[in-house]
């Protein structure tokens, strides 16, 4: 019984764990959109290159296994 428990516990302990992770990189993810400008339609090949390089890094960065 008491290994069943430690076990019930570790398994509780993962999954807070987890769920903290998680919120913790939802929250990082909206705090780096704050310090990016705003997305819009530029005539400006750098300003293209620019956003199209932020986006790209932002979906390798969401994909990332921790």
């Amino acid at each position: 019984m008491n290994s069943q428990q430690n076990l019930t516990q570790n398994s509780l302990h993962r999954e807070d764990f987890s769920e903290y992770v998680a919120h913790l990189q939802l929250h990082m993810a909206l705090q780096a959109r704050n310090l990016l400008p705003n997305y819009k339609q530029t005539a400006d090949s750098r300003e293209q290159l620019l956003q199209q390089s932020q986006a790209d890094l932002e979906k390798l960065a969401s994909r990332q296994v921790v």
